[in-house]
């Protein structure tokens, strides 16, 4: 029976959100098996779903648009996922305050729930970037307390930090199974 558990992976659902060009896609389309990868990602309409395994979990990802006319779409999700990846466009530093007050209303919809939320301080690779710690101070991390939550510096291009946030994320989740 053990070994048998030890091969079933569990299924895990994401949201993924944070505004328009931040690099959600660029991210989880890294996330695929190379083979799968697309060439040219283009922005999301709506949402997407895409899936990848990482370890023992079988993710099945939620790619919400960023754009305005569509974050309303986000909190219909919140509702079964057992995490949330929340990308910051760590040079744009004016729309630093909107993914602020978008991270505001998710705290809200989520806030009874313990699931663990992983930020990335996306385009860390161009100059103007603010640090991960700029970001966390920007978006007023530090009061988060009733969930676990870290923040990764990345850059969705070249896929850099990104395969150390989903190894927490995957992390935080299997804690939360074993309970």
């Amino acid at each position: 029976m053990g070994a048998f558990n030890s091969k079933k992976k569990e299924s895990v659902k994401i949201v993924c959100c944070g505004l328009d060009n931040s690099g959600k896609s660029t991210i989880i389309n890294h996330l695929k098996p190379k083979k799968e990868r697309e060439t040219n990602v283009v922005p999301t309409v709506g949402y997407s779903q895409e899936n990848f395994d990482y370890e023992k979990l079988n993710f099945t990802v939620f790619d919400m648009s960023g754009q305005g006319k569509y974050r309303n779409l986000w909190e219909s999700f919140y509702g079964e996922v057992d995490g949330v990846i929340f990308v910051v466009d760590s040079a744009d530093r004016v729309r630093v305050a909107v993914a602020e007050d978008e991270l505001t209303i998710l705290l809200k919809e989520i806030k009874e729930r313990p699931i663990p939320i992983l930020f990335f301080a996306n385009k860390q690779d161009l100059a103007n970037s603010l640090s991960s710690s700029e970001v966390s101070e920007s978006l007023k991390l530090h009061n988060i307390s009733n969930k676990s939550w870290t923040i990764v510096s990345s850059n969705a291009l070249s896929g850099e930090g990104i395969g150390d946030g989903v190894k927490w994320l995957s992390e935080e989740i299997r804690k939360k199974l074993a309970k």
